[in-house]
């Protein structure tokens, strides 16, 4: 997927969702991009409120998306063109979409001006992904790397603190320097 082809999908997507009226916000690969970290090269992932998913997928297919039913419980999709936009509603079973939405900040992606989500949320939802299928570290380093200026390592530490995987990043960016987490009781 080349990077033009992603950012026009994206200002598709966001400047339907304002139009309709949906609360969203831009996250994943494009959000760490719009920050300053590396292109995204895989799909366009929008946080939405659950309440809204339906009409932010209708929107997009009155836009000229295909529809697609996943299996998964958390999130819908269409694809535009090749292109693949995520509608995540429950990001990690998490059901604090109303804060995330709110702690949002307008940024330029592109062409497009759309909120994204913070550094720090975009930090907490990666960690919470890993898992025993799924605990490479390496497309991360990089992301904690350009972005870490703008992370509350103290709330990222704090919002994963189950995951043993979490924990193992987090100690790993820093015995690399690439951030200093502050531990409670420290």
């Amino acid at each position: 997927m080349d990077e033009k082809s992603l950012l026009h999908t994206l200002t598709k997507v966001v400047n339907t969702l304002a139009a309709s009226g949906i609360d969203f916000a831009v996250a994943g690969g494009c959000a760490v991009y719009a920050r300053g970290g590396p292109p995204s090269d895989h799909d366009v992932d929008v946080f939405v409120r659950e309440d809204q998913v339906r009409a932010a997928q209708q929107a997009l297919v009155d836009a000229g998306m295909r529809p697609v039913e996943p299996p998964e419980d958390w999130l819908t999709k269409v694809y535009d063109d090749d292109v693949l936009v995520d509608l995540i509603f429950r990001p990690n079973y998490r059901s604090n979409m109303p804060e995330l939405l709110a702690r949002a900040e307008e940024m330029r992606i592109g062409p497009a001006l759309a909120p994204v989500v913070t550094a720090t949320d975009l930090m907490v939802d990666k960690l919470l992904v890993l898992g025993p299928h799924r605990c490479d570290f390496t497309p991360l380093l990089p992301i904690a790397r350009d972005l870490r200026e703008q992370i509350d390592w103290g709330r990222v530490m704090a919002e994963t603190e189950e995951s043993p995987y979490a924990r193992s990043f987090l100690g790993l960016v820093e015995a690399l320097s690439v951030a200093e987490v502050e531990r409670s009781g420290a």
